[in-house]
């Protein structure tokens, strides 16, 4: 698989998850539920004009946004980018 650009952004108890293309947001999803045990999790929705689409991830006992950081930082096909405020 190919690397491919993800930003996250914290919004409060959630976290907001962009990734470039839809496939690859699938797979990363896969690839998280199996790294730990979402407490929700919102479909994936595309974003206009955008090859990006996004979901939001609920933080929970098991997983922090420092954590999160860290799962994702981890995943050598993963590019972990700064999501401008």
């Amino acid at each position: 698989m190919n690397a491919f650009r993800v930003w996250i952004r914290p919004l409060g108890s959630e976290c907001r998850v962009r990734v470039e293309g839809i496939q690859n947001a699938r797979w990363l999803l896969d690839r998280l539920s199996r790294s730990f045990v979402f407490k929700t999790c919102q479909p994936i929705r595309d974003i206009d004009d955008s090859p990006c689409c996004a979901f939001r991830v609920s933080y929970g006992p098991k997983i922090s946004h420092s954590m999160l950081n860290t799962l994702l930082a981890a995943i050598p096909e993963v590019r972990l980018m700064v999501d401008p405020a």
